[in-house]
């Protein structure tokens, strides 16, 4: 009995997978745009931001069973070295510690930081009968009778990196700075070098 040829199966045809494309597109423009701000960054090379303390004070000292009352004001100088890179400082925390222990608390209002710029603010805090452990209230005494007194001052900073029309997301700034207050003369602070880091 003769045989029927059996014809050859066809391949099924190829379905393109839309989904698919859309991802393998999403991903090429996410790597297209990291590889972008990546070379942007490299080409701009922003440099550290110079933080100083150019002038401060301490009044109204009062130190009463391991409880602290005081003004403070500091004039605080800030420098951005870069020739392009612009800054936003949308929100800014400042806090006045002794022995990692904070006294006293306040705020800088937002501001916009061009290249190359100074930009000096005035800062005041006050203490209103803070509480200290005795070990700490012991040693600002001891250090107060000499008539000098270490502080720290802490700035706490969400910032924004503007280049050109391109803008970086928030990042975090960190300024510590080590004062000396003498109270002797007060207003006649050593200008105060700060450590600035993103």
């Amino acid at each position: 009995m003769p045989t029927t040829p059996s014809q050859p199966s066809q391949a099924p045809k190829s379905r393109s997978n839309p989904i698919r494309l859309i991802a393998i597109v999403l991903l090429a423009c996410i790597v297209l745009l990291g590889l972008v701000v990546l070379i942007t960054w490299l080409i701009v090379k922003p440099k550290r931001l110079v933080y100083t303390i150019e002038d401060g004070s301490i009044q109204n000292f009062n130190l009463t069973n391991d409880h602290l009352s005081a003004d403070f004001d500091f004039v605080i100088r800030s420098y951005n070295p870069n020739k392009r890179v612009s800054i936003y400082y949308d929100s800014i925390q400042a806090t006045v510690n002794y022995n990692d222990q904070t006294v006293a608390f306040s705020g800088v209002d937002p501001f916009y930081q061009r290249h190359r710029n100074v930009t000096r603010f005035d800062v005041k805090f006050t203490a209103h009968s803070t509480a200290l452990p005795s070990s700490v209230s012991n040693d600002l005494q001891l250090e107060k009778r000499s008539g000098k007194i270490q502080f720290d001052v802490w700035l706490k900073a969400r910032i924004r990196f503007k280049v050109g029309a391109w803008k970086s997301r928030h990042r975090t700034l960190r300024v510590s700075c080590a004062p000396v207050l003498e109270f002797s003369r007060p207003k006649n602070l050593k200008r105060t070098y700060c450590y600035a880091e993103i």
